[in-house]
């Protein structure tokens, strides 16, 4: 994400979103009310061709802007759409006042005018820009002849696969098992380095395929060997995945990682649950009791509660009090812990009565 103009008396901050994780950060940056104005391209009706092009209209590109009404992000097909009433375009083309939705696309500029521009949105556009584009870390679990990637993204796994190999079982007679294991290597190999610049690969598993990866990759892709670390799970698959996370092994390898240090937050608070600590609060009407008190130390917010919940002068409110606020994403097991807790919590300073 590059901001390439920022108004901070009149609210506005132009950017340019250049990776998926940008969009998903704009996705919870932008709020209902907000205006947002971009390129977009919609079809006209052209009467003056000829029947056919006029039935179907022609698509014309052109600056609009519009006041937002709906905000949607598509995480499988990494669509941000803007749908809300029209403010300005060209009006011989478009009527203002009418409905349309803008599609948010990579290395297109946006320009985003806000009332007010509140702290917690300041701080995660300047956590979007300051992301390294690089995979923090590939996890990928290897049971006999099936492999599964999770693609370490701010917010959250993005899985890839399975990717299944021909390998034979030990105790059946297979001249060709070496060479189907070799494939296999070779085709899960193939699928890791298709993403550029990975900084860490967890190769884990349930049995030895892990390792025996791993000293086919320590001969054959030294490169790989050198940034890669073995883990053990008791279960393969996506399963296998969430074991890795929650053992916080992503976590020692980047401490900067998103999503582990969401993880870790959350499994924090379980503990604390667990404890019948009464240092805690959860649950939209305790947290914000809580908040209202100035007794929060740290504040997990699930993101979308932010713009639901109009929690963004209680985020602000936290971090005056030099509390800590964390937006959880509800695209991994954490955000959907905290969403079964009401999506909001709380670590406390002192006990609340």
């Amino acid at each position: 994400m590059k901001i390439i103009n920022q108004d901070t008396k009149e609210g506005i901050i132009e950017v340019v979103p250049e990776t998926l994780d940008d969009l998903w950060h704009l996705s919870h940056i932008v709020e209902v009310g907000d205006n947002a104005s971009s390129k977009t391209t919609r079809r006209i009706q052209d009467n003056t061709g000829d029947k056919l092009r006029s039935d179907r209209g022609v698509k014309k590109t052109f600056y609009l802007g519009l006041d937002i009404e709906n905000i949607s992000f598509h995480l499988f097909t990494g669509k941000l759409r803007l749908t809300g009433v029209i403010t300005r375009g060209p009006e011989d083309l478009i009527p203002l006042g009418s409905h349309h939705t803008l599609e948010v696309k990579l290395n297109v500029p946006l320009t985003i005018k806000k009332e007010r521009w509140p702290k917690w949105a300041i701080k995660r556009l300047n956590q979007a820009i300051d992301a390294s584009k690089k995979l923090s870390a590939i996890i990928v679990v290897l049971e006999d002849d099936t492999a599964t990637l999770g693609l370490m993204r701010q917010f959250g796994i993005e899985y890839y696969g399975p990717i299944k190999g021909h390998v034979s079982g030990k105790r059946i007679l297979d001249k060709n098992r070496q060479k189907n294991i070799t494939q296999f290597y070779e085709k899960v190999i193939e699928s890791i380095v298709k993403f550029d610049s990975i900084q860490n690969i967890v190769l884990a598993g349930p049995g030895f395929v892990k390792n025996d990866f791993y000293d086919y990759i320590k001969e054959k892709h030294k490169d790989l060997a050198q940034i890669s670390i073995i883990e053990s799970t008791g279960a393969g698959g996506r399963v296998g995945i969430s074991e890795v996370l929650k053992k916080g092994t992503v976590e020692k390898l980047t401490s900067e990682n998103r999503v582990a240090l969401e993880m870790m937050a959350i499994n924090n608070l379980l503990s604390e649950i667990a404890k019948n600590s009464s240092k805690i609060a959860y649950g939209l009407n305790e947290t914000k009791n809580a908040i209202n008190l100035g007794a929060v130390s740290e504040l997990l917010v699930l993101d979308t509660k932010v713009a639901s919940e109009n929690m963004g002068d209680l985020m602000d409110m936290v971090e005056n009090m030099k509390g800590e606020v964390m937006v959880i994403s509800s695209e991994h097991d954490g955000g959907k812990q905290l969403e079964s807790l009401g999506g909001m919590a709380a670590i406390l300073r002192y006990e609340i009565a």
